[in-house]
């Protein structure tokens, strides 16, 4: 059989440049060498060799709804809620309702927001607390 594993999530933006910050400095995430070399296309590293590549060009028929989105886990949720608060980005709870994050059943912290073209992203605590 296939052994597939994940490799890339590719993005359609507006505009690169608010793009680039927005994934960069707001979300953390190391740009890494875009081995296409187009000018219109920056990647970043999601890490264990995973990659999210972020493409100007038209976004007029996308549509978005949080039941589709980039799910991402980190270790210092709290650090992370205050970095998006303190540049101004609307958190949602998992039925996309403006407020503050969601404790799952079993205990994982999860907030909800958008990128810039309106791209659900979700960051979770998931695997990441102690026993």
């Amino acid at each position: 059989m296939f052994e597939l594993t994940f490799d890339h999530y590719t993005i359609k933006v507006k505009s690169l440049n608010l793009s680039t910050q927005f994934y960069g400095q707001i979300m953390g995430l190391p740009e890494i060498e875009n081995r296409t070399q187009k000018e219109y296309i920056r990647w970043f590293s999601l890490g264990n060799g995973s990659e999210l590549h972020v493409v100007e060009g038209p976004v007029d028929t996308i549509s978005t709804t949080i039941g589709i989105h980039l799910a991402l886990r980190l270790v210092d949720f709290d650090a992370f809620l205050t970095r998006l608060k303190s540049n101004d980005i609307q958190i949602h709870n998992s039925k996309g309702k403006p407020q503050s994050y969601t404790t799952r059943a079993d205990g994982v912290r999860q907030v909800y927001f958008q990128d810039p073209d309106g791209y659900w992203i979700e960051v979770n605590e998931a695997g990441l607390q102690s026993s």
